[in-house]
């Protein structure tokens, strides 16, 4: 199994203590997390995309390309690039330009996002969100293959042999489809041979186990071999310490303050108490031993090859937060690694030069 790190830039008072980094801060903090990352051996760090109270992250290239610089190695993901809401030749030469400045490292998670501030900032709304997600991945799909497309659809204005520069590094990049409820995002990864990486952040096992089958249906539909499916999934939040009285007692004050900022959000909760939260959710907060023993049982139902944890500190002091992540990679990492084994990235092409 492979391990990413991913962050959608919350950007909020510390539930213990209750101050709020400045926004140059909360910056800062993110890039060193992918540094420190790197540092301790996790595969990928991925920056989400959010264009609304209380995240930051309205520009995942311009963050990603930060970390390239700071980092040598590890893979850099999007989580996720909303194609519902940019124009895909714009999207195709950001994307490019960062696969180059990092070496051959980026992967791309697409999906067609959520909140209210799409209908505000960008006209998007649910009866065409989904639409223009599928019309934009097609045409980006092609740009990155072809150097000059010729192209006609609904959301932006038609190509004829248009050339978009830089050519991209990764020929082709690997296109991951993120997906928490649609069956039309599933379907699009399947129709193309793509992998899935599924949210399995808000609500209990079942519905990402049905959305997990649903893609391996309609991989094998496509004529697609079922071994070559790849399959990633997300999890609700992370502390891991010796014991899990620790971990519960730690983690208690930032659960409590996450679901009242969904309160306050008008976000439904789904599980009242941490304690519902680590029986019926995937949050991992625990003992190595239950970190394990609960992704092994997870597997189970997904099949999944990658998983990510929750990047930010939350509430968690420096120096918790590090031994945390710390005793993830010494104890609880090594046994997934062995028990549930993954494909490899492609390597960057720093990586393959020195080889």
């Amino acid at each position: 199994m492979k391990f990413l790190l991913i962050t959608l830039i919350t950007h909020l008072p510390d539930p213990v203590t209750g101050r709020r980094r400045s926004t140059s801060e909360r910056f800062r903090e993110v890039v060193d997390t992918a540094v420190l990352a790197e540092e301790l051996g996790f595969d990928g760090y991925g920056v989400g995309e959010r264009h609304e109270r209380p995240f930051i992250s309205s520009s995942p290239p311009v963050v990603l390309s930060h970390i390239a610089a700071r980092t040598s190695t590890i893979r850099l993901f999007t989580a996720v690039t909303t194609l519902s809401l940019l124009d895909p030749v714009r999207a195709y030469e950001d994307y490019a330009t960062l696969d180059h400045l990092s070496g051959g490292r980026l992967e791309l998670i697409i999906g067609k996002g959520n909140g209210a501030a799409q209908a505000e900032l960008f006209h998007v709304t649910a009866k065409d969100q989904w639409d223009r997600n599928r019309e934009g991945y097609e045409l980006f799909r092609r740009l990155w293959r072809e150097e000059r497309v010729t192209w006609s659809g609904r959301y932006r204005p038609s190509l004829t042999e248009a050339e978009t520069w830089p050519r991209p590094l990764q020929q082709p990049i690997r296109v991951w489809h993120g997906s928490a409820t649609s069956r039309e995002s599933v379907d699009l990864a399947a129709r193309y041979g793509d992998p899935l990486f599924s949210a399995n952040v808000t609500n209990p096992i079942e519905p990402y186990a049905e959305l997990i089958r649903h893609y391996r249906d309609r991989w094998a539909h496509y004529g697609h071999d079922p071994a070559a499916a790849l399959v990633g999934a997300g999890s609700a939040g992370f502390h891991v310490t010796r014991t899990s009285q620790e971990a519960i007692k730690r983690y208690q004050p930032i659960f409590d303050a996450r679901v009242a900022a969904f309160q306050r959000l008008g976000v439904p909760t789904v599980f009242p108490t941490l304690e519902d939260a680590i029986e019926r959710s995937s949050i991992l907060v625990g003992s190595p031993q239950q970190i394990i023993d609960k992704v092994l049982r997870y597997h189970e139902q997904f099949g999944h090859e990658v998983m990510h944890l929750q990047a930010d500190h939350d509430g968690l002091t420096d120096e918790q937060h590090r031994e945390s992540l710390e005793l993830f990679q010494a104890e609880v990492a090594p046994v997934l690694r062995r028990e549930i084994p993954s494909r490899p990235f492609a390597p960057s092409a720093t990586a393959a030069a020195s080889v």
